[in-house]
C-alpha cells in the first residue's frame, strides 16, 4: 500500500483546510490521520473504519476535524475547521488493521506527511 497526503499549506488561525490521502494497492484498511509537531511525539488525530460508518477523533480535535472517505477513489480527507497555532504540524495519512486505534503502532503503511502552518 502507497499513501501520498497532500493539501496542506499556510492558513491564518480560525480557517479552514482539507487534506487529502490517496492510496494505491490494497486500500481496505482503517485509516487513521496523525500529527507531530517539531520536537514532539507523533500524535493521533483521528480515524475511520473501512466503510467509513465509525470515526473517532482525539480529544484536542473533536468537533472542529473530521474525517471522511471515499472507497470508490481510495482517498481519504481530514476537513480542518477553525484551526488554531497549535494544530501546526506535520500530517500524516496512516492504514491499519485495527478499528478506533489511537497508536501509531497500530498502523502499517504510512503516507510522506504534509505540513499544516496556523498563523496567529
Amino acid at each position: 500500500v502507497q499513501l501520498q497526503a497532500s493539501g496542506g499549506g499556510l492558513v491564518q488561525a480560525g480557517g479552514s483546510l482539507r487534506l487529502s490521502c490517496a492510496a494505491s494497492g490494497r486500500t481496505f484498511y482503517v485509516m487513521g490521520w496523525f500529527r507531530q509537531a517539531p520536537g514532539k511525539e507523533r500524535e493521533f488525530v483521528g480515524t475511520i473504519s473501512r466503510g467509513g460508518a465509525s470515526t473517532y477523533y482525539a480529544d484536542s480535535v473533536k468537533g472542529r476535524f473530521t474525517i471522511s472517505r471515499d472507497n470508490a477513489k481510495n482517498t481519504v480527507y481530514l476537513q480542518m475547521n477553525s484551526l488554531k497555532p497549535e494544530d501546526t504540524a506535520v500530517y500524516y495519512c496512516a492504514a491499519g488493521r485495527t478499528s478506533s486505534s489511537v497508536t501509531k503502532y497500530d498502523y502499517d503503511y504510512w503516507g510522506q506527511g504534509t505540513q499544516v502552518t496556523v498563523s496567529s
